[in-house]
């Protein structure tokens, strides 16, 4: 799934526009849906959009021996 739709559910199920969360970001709801649409986001803008959200990010790499690797989070 793309990072756009990822972020459309993540609005839909925090009961947030994107334009609100676009606002809690300090930016403007336009610029918001631009960068969805090139759908280029660092880990840091993930995690401002969780904190934006209320949310809390986790991101790592599940090796197949079962060793994670923490991007960020958890």
């Amino acid at each position: 799934m793309r990072i756009d739709e990822q972020l459309k559910i993540l609005g839909i199920k925090t009961d947030m526009t994107l334009a609100d969360i676009a606002r809690n970001l300090g930016k403007s709801p336009q610029a918001f849906s631009q960068k969805m649409h090139r759908g280029n986001f660092t880990l840091d803008d993930l995690d401002d959009i969780a904190m934006a959200t209320k949310c809390k990010l986790e991101c790592s790499f599940l090796l197949p021996n079962g060793e994670r690797i923490v991007l960020k989070g958890e």
